[in-house]
C-alpha cells in the first residue's frame, strides 16, 4: 500500500481526508476523527536510515496507535517498526514502501482508529 491508496481507503471506510497541519513539513498529513479530532493516523517521509536500514533514501511511513497486547505480533518482517518520532509503546511505523502487505496495513489502521475513538 502507497500513500495515495491508503488515503483512499480511510476516505471510502471512513469518511475521512486527510488535513496538513505542519507548515515545516507540508506533506506530513494526518487522519482524524471528525468528532473529537485525535489522530489515528500521520502519514510523512521518513529516511530508511531512522528505521536502521542501510539506506538515506526518503519513504512513506504511516504512525499508527497500537494495542500493547498486540504490539509484539508484528516486526520488521511485517513492515512495522517502532514508531519514528512518537510514543514507542503506543505507536508504530508501517512502512509504505510495499515492505507490510495490505492486509496487514488496513488491520492496523483498523485498530487505530478503534483505539482513538471517542467511545475507547
Amino acid at each position: 500500500m502507497n500513500r495515495q491508496q491508503l488515503i483512499a481507503l480511510c476516505k471510502e471506510k471512513y469518511d475521512i481526508s486527510p488535513d496538513y497541519p505542519f507548515s515545516t513539513s507540508p506533506d506530513a498529513a494526518v487522519l482524524r476523527h471528525p468528532e473529537n479530532r485525535k489522530w489515528f493516523a500521520l502519514v510523512m517521509q521518513v529516511s530508511k536510515a531512522k528505521f536502521g536500514l542501510d539506506s538515506n533514501e526518503t519513504i512513506d511511513v504511516v504512525n499508527l496507535k497500537i494495542a500493547p497486547e498486540i504490539r509484539e505480533s508484528f516486526g520488521k518482517s511485517d513492515g512495522v517498526y517502532p514508531a519514528y518520532h512518537m510514543n514507542k509503546s503506543k505507536w508504530i511505523s508501517v512502512l509504505l514502501d510495499g515492505s507490510a502487505q495490505d492486509d496487514t496495513t488496513e488491520f492496523l489502521i483498523e485498530v487505530s482508529y478503534q483505539l482513538t475513538d471517542k467511545k475507547s
